[in-house]
């Protein structure tokens, strides 16, 4: 009787807090709207269809224009959003790796070096990188006519970094160089910026993750034959990634939030051109109500994508 009792008293509980919950929620959501109708601002997403009317410096794997709609104009910036994020955290994971493993190498030069980067790259706000890098990419680097070209058809000025292709190679056509690939200031600065930032915070993790293992574990692999190197790739890593992966998860998460850093250097992602159509519509909370949609989508998607390849090296 006694625990029947305590039962329905939970569930009494629960469903109050419920309640309360949607309580606040409905009268935050009638409020708004209440407000809104009240000083004529529209609301609704039929502005997504309009017009847009504003033109987007890159667009990544696809077309647009000024007259093609809000909506495109956001699928433009969450493309640009992917790009960044998903070369970030590629880039990332692999200098972050090659760094924590440095942190823990017999070589006592790559250790003192690794040790003063990753300090300094995790002390320094991110944002002030970025602005840094942006400014080392358009101030320090010459005009388009006055190219540096460290490599045949690879050629570095103020206005970009441009790669020669198959069948297509940068020339310079007036002030700048049409044909090849080309990767913008705004791209390169914030590229490097999430890259160098992250990948301090990889490699401690790689290092602790590395010194989670026993000793004995190396000891073992020495004992069949295994130099260092071999042993580190084979017999330890296998089992540090147990250690790695979920704070490793955390660092992908915030590489991506984190680009949307990208609007201080004027790099057209996601947040950038949905500021830019609630500056010209004023629909502010359904400009922002689809930025966090988006983010907590992407976000959700890649903490499942994680967890499930953690289950699999378990």
């Amino acid at each position: 009787m006694a625990l029947n009792y305590r039962k329905v008293r939970r569930l009494a509980y629960q469903a109050l807090a419920l309640g309360a919950v949607l309580g606040v929620a409905w009268y935050l959501v009638s409020n708004t709207l209440a407000n809104l109708e009240e000083r004529r601002i529209a609301s609704g997403f039929a502005f997504l269809w309009r017009e847009a009317g504003f033109e987007i410096g890159e667009a990544a794997f696809q077309r647009y224009s000024a007259s093609d709609s809000y909506l495109k104009a956001l699928v433009v910036g969450l493309a640009n959003t992917f790009k960044v994020s998903l070369a970030g955290i590629v880039l990332a994971t692999v200098l972050g790796a090659t760094v924590g493993l440095f942190l823990v190498s017999t070589n006592r030069l790559l250790k003192a070096v690794s040790r003063a980067y990753v300090e300094f790259m995790r002390n320094v706000p991110l944002l002030v990188q970025l602005l840094f890098w942006y400014a080392l990419v358009t101030e320090t680097l010459p005009p388009p006519p006055e190219a540096l070209q460290p490599l045949p058809g690879v050629f570095l000025s103020n206005r970009g970094i441009f790669f020669p292709l198959p069948g297509s190679a940068p020339v310079l056509d007036g002030f700048n160089f049409s044909g090849g690939l080309a990767i913008t200031p705004e791209f390169a600065a914030l590229l490097v910026g999430l890259v160098t930032y992250t990948a301090a915070f990889i490699a401690e993790i790689v290092r602790a993750g590395v010194l989670s293992v026993s000793r004995g574990q190396f000891e073992a692999a020495y004992a069949l034959g295994l130099t260092r190197g071999p042993a580190m790739r084979y017999v330890v890593l296998p089992q540090a990634l147990r250690v790695i992966v979920p704070p490793l998860t955390s660092q992908y998460l915030n590489l991506t939030k984190n680009s949307s850093l990208a609007v201080a250097i004027g790099y057209p992602d996601l947040v950038s051109i949905a500021n830019t159509i609630i500056n010209q519509t004023g629909q502010a909370i359904e400009g922002i109500a689809i930025i966090m949609a988006v983010y907590l989508t992407i976000s959700l998607s890649i903490s499942v994508f994680m967890n499930w390849y953690n289950a699999r090296i378990k």
